[in-house]
């Protein structure tokens, strides 16, 4: 059988192939490259141990508006008593005394009665909607106005406004309306997303992706040029830009199907323990995809970077420990102020947007989601509180697009950042002595 000739591209291949190879060997038998990863699986899963504890245990749910008190002890809690028009403060003022007489409800009937029920119709930035589910505000004994607290004209309503220069909803419930939602239904819905946006953001995309470049990429060149081993690899016809890709692409070989593996895991195991109408929660699947994604752009860019500052000077990750403390800042910036310029001029921003872009395809909702935990009452306890972490890691794509445009746009900048800052590590590289 005629071999095939052998051109340039098959000497290239094979070169490619070798040095990648070996970089992958030598890598899987360090110790400290399993240490490395094995110190970045143990931070993250501690994170999801708490995670699994506390959808395990799940949230109590609270009477948000006390209802379900009976404050004239009468037999009659306060909510049934509203709801009738009796007075709840007086005992011979109660259901039972109308024609005919009303029997006591249990007091568990007035926790959670009257659950959130505003939607967006898209028609208006000034829209009416809400239900009062359990009657409190209807059957008041009262004025109109005391019905329609939000003076839109409409009782019993909740009123959504939209700021015409940031686009944000807030919310302006009529007295009684939507006072006493489902507390154990949404703090571990938005716990839930929470745990999935911020593990992948701060676990994922910073954690993995910055600290395994960090101490597995900078000393790709260097360690070889320090051992004296580095003519090995220069012996044959090869450029050193070839080399410092090649060896970029054998680390990439461990790093990334380590990220994918632990990505996998980390979705199956939120995805059954997650709140769900089904055994799964299949939708969040697409979000852990971009989180992993993102993790691999992330780690390609840096790993590019941290490789030329190691060829720069012997002592590269201390030149690599202030990008670092760079990248956690623009991060923090990221979750609060995601169109922010500066962003621009870092990694993990152009990172994160995937994670977010993601997001609003996955949950198109968020808006109305947080806007239902953040704007009715400040002493809703779990709702509050699990809503302005679900709101303090959701960001909106900081170029104003859509999700998969934003994704797009965020991928290619990556993929820029990476081959410029390869140019410049070769470039780097050519200029440095053997020993």
């Amino acid at each position: 059988m005629e071999s095939k000739p052998n051109t340039i591209y098959r000497a290239l291949d094979r070169k490619a192939a070798a040095i990648t190879e070996f970089t992958m060997r030598q890598y899987r038998t360090k110790t400290s490259t399993w240490v490395v990863l094995g110190v970045g699986l143990v931070a993250i899963s501690l994170v999801m141990l708490i995670y699994i504890d506390v959808m395990a245990t799940g949230f109590e749910s609270v009477d948000n508006d006390g209802d379900s008190l009976d404050l004239d002890n009468d037999g009659y809690p306060t909510g049934q008593e509203l709801k009738w028009g009796t007075d709840p403060y007086m005992a011979d003022s109660h259901p039972g005394l109308l024609d005919p007489p009303i029997a006591p409800e249990p007091a568990s009937n007035y926790i959670d009665e009257d659950g959130f029920d505003i939607v967006f119709d898209g028609t208006s930035n000034y829209q009416s909607t809400g239900f009062d589910d359990d009657g409190d505000c209807y059957n008041y004994d009262g004025t109109s106005s005391r019905k329609d607290t939000n003076d839109n004209d409409i009782e019993c309503d909740v009123l959504l406004v939209q700021n015409r220069f940031n686009g944000e909803w807030s919310a302006n419930p009529d007295i009684n309306v939507d006072e006493d939602p489902d507390d154990a239904a949404y703090a571990l819905e938005a716990t839930h997303m929470a745990f999935v946006l911020g593990m992948g953001k701060m676990g994922f995309v910073l954690l993995l992706g910055l600290f395994c470049p960090l101490f597995l990429a900078t000393g790709l060149i260097r360690d070889e040029m320090t051992a004296g081993t580095m003519h090995f690899m220069l012996a044959k016809p090869i450029a050193r830009t070839e080399v410092f890709l090649y060896r970029i692409l054998g680390y990439l070989g461990i790093v990334w199907p380590y990220f994918i593996s632990i990505g996998l895991l980390f979705a199956l195991i939120s995805g059954f323990m997650g709140p769900s109408e089904g055994f799964f929660r299949f939708a969040d699947l697409g979000v852990w995809l971009a989180i992993v994604f993102a993790t691999m752009m992330a780690s390609l860019v840096y790993g590019m970077l941290f490789c030329a500052l190691g060829v720069m000077w012997r002592y590269g990750i201390v030149l690599a420990i202030p990008f670092a403390a760079w990248e956690l800042g623009m991060c923090l910036v990221s979750m609060g102020a995601p169109d922010a310029s500066i962003l621009r001029f870092s990694v993990i921003g152009w990172a994160l947007m995937i994670v977010d872009s993601a997001a609003m395809l996955v949950w198109p909702n968020m808006d109305l989601f947080l806007l239902q935990g953040t704007s009715f009452n400040d002493d809703f306890g779990s709702i509050q509180t699990s809503a302005l972490a679900l709101d303090f890691f959701y960001s909106r794509p900081g170029v104003g697009s859509t999700g998969l445009v934003s994704s797009i746009i965020a991928t290619i900048v990556l993929l820029i950042q990476g081959a410029v800052l390869w140019f410049i590590g070769g470039a780097i590289f050519k200029g440095k002595e053997i020993e």
